[in-house]
């Protein structure tokens, strides 16, 4: 078997996604901006193009959301959609503008979180 040998999960895995998806804990809150309802977070998965949010009462698939995500001393902000929803456990968003200085963090974040994946593995 050569070096691009891939079990059957991760292939189906790697179709769903754009970018690799890793565990990364931190603070969030959520902000629906047109009823200005602020919904605080827990971030279980990130990735470069969204992440997984973990709460009890998510917001519906569809919603446009202001997410705001903290780590150490170093903070993400990026206009986002609600791609899905799951009540009593949270719901996936995709980031649709990233703001200005946040996505420099995000790779970073990435980064780190991806050294860590490899090194448990």
């Amino acid at each position: 078997m050569g070096r691009d040998f891939q079990p059957e999960a991760a292939i189906e895995y790697s179709e769903k996604r754009r970018s690799p998806r890793y565990s990364f804990i931190a603070s969030a809150e959520l902000i629906e901006e047109k009823a200005d309802v602020r919904i605080a977070s827990r971030v279980s998965e990130l990735s470069l193009h969204g992440c997984y949010l973990d709460m009890m009462n998510p917001f519906p698939t569809g919603t446009m959301v202001l997410v705001k995500i903290a780590a150490g001393d170093a903070f993400f902000e990026a206009k986002s959609k609600v791609v899905y929803s799951q009540p009593n456990m949270g719901a996936g968003v995709s980031f649709l503008q990233i703001a200005p200085g946040s996505q420099e963090v995000l790779e970073r974040w990435l980064d780190g979180a991806e050294k860590e994946h490899q090194r448990q593995a």
